[in-house]
């Protein structure tokens, strides 16, 4: 099929203002069938498509991810007619959170390089103490290795509010806003990642819950999850397959548990993620095992190639 004359993959992973009034303009103009009178309902989630893990100059570039975005984009819109919402989250961060080096520091005072494991007992052994909120940060990694079953990552400053990092990637925000014209359909954005005391990896909940901040995405969204299962289908893309979107699938598997039928209308788009690299940890190994356990439990992986059944 033809694609829209506004969008250019080779522009895909490159940092650009939006054509926005172009993309609106065409969906205008191919537009279809309202998307409030489809019968099969279909929702596409876009986990963290954001300048800072797609382009390869971002500050946690995920390898494979422009390729990863333009296969999304391009199956976006061969099944324009078939996709009734867009929903997409955005990471969302402060300079000083726990994850980051700015929280910690050795007993010389040196700030943890980014992609440093924080450990429970390398805390309890006095190797890295929290330079904020000390008593949490303690509590903290302590909860994260017994209830996420987890250690504590240092990532490197990313998706920082108000950057161009932070943005979601140029030629996919064209494609969204292209499919909201040409279907009338708002596509809607879920901010997460801005409390500075948790990681919050999944779209729907942190890494450690926060009740006292629940307006502010310190427990898990239900009401996001409950619309979710209102779709006949969900299609899952975006960024990174080991960590967002694999914590994303998990949180709806083990939200879902009961409800098999919602889990088998899971459908996670393995051509349109990638894994981040990391020196000593082979994430991608450990998503693709994970992913595959689910699989065997009903969640569904697929390419951006196959038919939307």
């Amino acid at each position: 099929m033809s694609f829209p004359a506004f969008y250019n993959p080779d522009r895909v992973g490159t940092l650009y203002t939006p054509d926005t009034t172009a993309a609106i303009a065409a969906g205008l103009a191919a537009r279809t069938a309202p998307a409030a009178d489809d019968r099969y309902r279909t929702l596409l989630i876009l986990v963290d498509t954001q300048v800072d893990f797609i382009h390869p100059d971002g500050a946690l570039a995920v390898p494979g991810a422009v390729d990863d975005t333009r296969r999304t984009i391009e199956w976006l819109f061969r099944n324009l007619g078939h996709i009734t919402t867009i929903a997409a989250s955005l990471d969302s961060h402060m300079p000083l959170q726990i994850f980051y080096p700015t929280w910690w520091a050795d007993p010389d005072g040196r700030a943890p390089a980014p992609f440093t494991a924080i450990t429970a007992a390398d805390v309890q052994a006095g190797r890295w103490r929290p330079l904020i909120e000390p008593a949490w940060s303690v509590q903290y990694v302590e909860r994260l290795e017994r209830e996420a079953k987890k250690t504590l990552m240092i990532w490197p400053y990313h998706t920082m509010i108000g950057t161009p990092g932070q943005a979601i990637t140029p030629a996919l925000y064209e494609a969204i806003a292209y499919h909201a014209a040409a279907r009338g359909a708002q596509p809607h954005f879920l901010a997460k990642g801005f409390l500075a005391r948790t990681e919050h990896y999944s779209i729907v909940e942190p890494e450690v819950k926060i009740p006292e901040e629940s307006e502010r995405g310190g427990e898990l969204n239900i009401p996001f999850m409950e619309m979710l299962a209102t779709y006949d289908r969900i299609y899952i893309a975006g960024q990174a397959k080991s960590h967002c979107v694999l914590e994303t699938v998990s949180s709806l598997m083990r939200y879902f548990a009961d409800r098999p039928g919602v889990i088998q209308r899971l459908h996670v788009l393995i051509d349109c993620t990638s894994s981040v690299v990391h020196p000593q940890i082979d994430f991608e190994q450990l998503a693709t095992a994970a992913l595959a356990s689910y699989q065997a439990a009903g969640l569904h992986l697929v390419r951006s190639t196959d038919p939307v059944v």
